[in-house]
């Protein structure tokens, strides 16, 4: 494979100013969405990161800052999730880390396991169009503590019981 130098090879540190200006989740009540496709693989449509939400493009993150839809409440579960790790965003994606590693370990039985296997995502999906559910949370979005406490292959029985149905 050959080595292609970064077109940018500062673009990355942008990063570090939502990391700066990060306020603990429980004082965040909307989340704005912003254009940076540096941080988001393809396949993903958006992602949460302190309190910013990272979309592909300017007209996705202007949808997303009218418009409370399922892609925003998903997102917006992730914040409520946040709030349940110590309200701390910190905790929050050092879980989410440990999360994805477990699944990532099932790749070879269940494609992109990682993600679709980590319990914060599987609350998120779960929850996504009950556009209620972000309210009801106040005190922070707690069912993906149940799906950590599945062992991954309960989770893959899970996942797919709710694809067939």
């Amino acid at each position: 494979m050959k080595f292609k130098p970064l077109r940018h090879p500062f673009r990355m540190f942008r990063i570090l100013r939502f990391v700066w200006k990060a306020r603990k989740p429980s004082t965040v009540h909307d989340m704005p969405a912003v254009v940076d496709t540096f941080w988001l693989n393809s396949g993903y449509e958006a992602l949460t990161f302190f309190g910013t939400i990272l979309t592909h493009s300017q007209q996705e993150a202007d949808h997303m800052n009218r418009r409370f839809d399922e892609l925003k409440n998903h997102e917006m579960i992730h914040l409520k999730q946040a709030v349940t790790t110590g309200d701390s965003w910190w905790r929050f994606y050092r879980l989410y880390l440990k999360f994805w590693l477990q699944g990532w370990r099932a790749r070879k039985r269940y494609p992109n396991a990682g993600y679709w296997l980590n319990p914060f995502e599987m609350e998120a999906y779960e929850r996504m169009h009950d556009m209620d559910y972000v309210n009801q949370c106040r005190d922070g979005a707690t069912e993906w503590q149940r799906f950590a406490q599945m062992t991954i292959d309960e989770r893959i029985k899970y996942k797919r019981q709710r694809l067939k149905a």
